[in-house]
């Protein structure tokens, strides 16, 4: 299956899963909102483009934002870790795009300790950023921290379930 088709369908599915299961369930809903959509920006092919990573970003946000009714929120969201995405990679790997090919970001790849560090920073700065976008408007410092915290945690538990059903097939590096 080539890549595109293949990272659609990842597309779909997630997307199904967060709008209509995530949400919906009722005890995470009042505090904790799991978010879970973002995993499609951080498991793209190690090889895509900026330009690629920012369009892409901005769209999956906008479907999550059309779907919530929210003005702009992940979009914002998603655009940041799009943007740091390529930095953080090369913090942690310092190699060349062009040594990865079409190889995706995984425990298989990148190793299994930075492939959680990958993981753990991008996920906090997405709902750091989302968080504080909400906070905005309401809420106080206290009620940001712990948001944040359980709506990470709660998220990356949820990635990591998804590792093990999304089995990449890589080599290892």
């Amino acid at each position: 299956m080539s890549v595109v088709v293949k990272n659609i369908i990842r597309i779909l599915i997630i997307l199904f899963f967060q709008v209509f299961i995530v949400t919906r369930i009722p005890p995470l809903h009042q505090f904790i909102v799991p978010y879970f959509y973002f995993v499609l920006i951080l498991w793209l092919p190690f090889k895509t483009t900026r330009i690629n990573l920012l369009v892409l970003g901005f769209l999956i946000g906008m479907a999550v934002d059309w779907f919530f009714k929210t003005p702009g929120l992940h979009a914002a969201a998603s655009l940041l870790i799009a943007y740091l995405r390529p930095f953080v990679i090369n913090l942690l790997l310092p190699k060349e795009a062009t040594e990865w090919g079409t190889e995706e970001p995984n425990n298989k790849t990148m190793g299994s300790v930075p492939y959680t560090v990958y993981i753990i920073i991008l996920t906090v700065l997405h709902h750091a950023y989302l968080i504080f976008l909400e906070w905005l408007q309401f809420g106080s410092f206290f009620y940001f921290i712990a948001k944040l915290f359980a709506t990470a945690l709660v998220s990356l538990l949820l990635i990591l379930i998804a590792d093990l059903f999304f089995n990449k097939k890589s080599t290892v590096r």
